[in-house]
């Protein structure tokens, strides 16, 4: 299913039912939005559908959490509590990735982020997550990097502990079972 970039009709009608309930039990993400017309939009973007499809498959449980005026696009995160299992133990990009001589991972946060369709939530991004939703309390997610970071090898990612949210930075050629990423999708 994956590489198709398809839903059937019996998938997309299981997602958007889905997607209904937890909009509905999650009001305090999107207090002042619409479902009904975000759902229209879902069903006119078939190719946003399977991205969003994507994002449950891996763990994300994606929710509306922003809606930009300026574009007329509703975001959507991912609100899993913790970094989405089926994305984790990957290194930073693929540049960090081909670096890397032995004990490579799987792949990386970024490749794997693009064929899904979706981005990495900035910093800016995870702060307004987490103070909607406390997330990644024993695990943490790669955020997309400046490129003034990048360039000099590191990457950024985040976490919650101490009821605080930590920014921290590591070699983007690491890798870690409880680090992962997060995504958002804009409709």
């Amino acid at each position: 299913m994956a590489n198709s970039r398809k839903l059937s009709s019996v998938q997309q009608r299981e997602l958007l039912l889905l997607l209904t309930s937890r909009f509905e039990k999650n009001k305090h993400r999107h207090k002042d939005l619409n479902w009904d017309i975000v759902r229209q939009k879902l069903e006119t973007r078939t190719d946003k559908l399977w991205s969003l499809y994507e994002m449950e498959r891996t763990g994300g449980e994606p929710d509306v959490v922003e809606y930009d005026k300026k574009t007329d696009e509703y975001i959507f995160y991912d609100c899993s509590p913790e970094t989405p299992k089926g994305r984790r133990s990957l290194c930073y990009d693929r540049e960090a990735w081909e670096s890397r001589k032995a004990h490579k991972p799987s792949g990386n946060a970024i490749d794997m982020a693009d064929e899904m369709g979706v981005q990495l939530l900035t910093e800016a991004q995870y702060f307004t997550l987490q103070k909607i939703n406390p997330v990644d309390l024993k695990t943490s997610s790669w955020l997309r990097t400046p490129p003034e970071v990048r360039e000099l090898g590191g990457a950024i990612f985040g976490d919650r502990r101490y009821d605080r949210i930590f920014v921290y930075h590591n070699g983007a050629e690491s890798y870690y079972a409880a680090r992962g990423f997060r995504g958002l999708l804009r409709i």
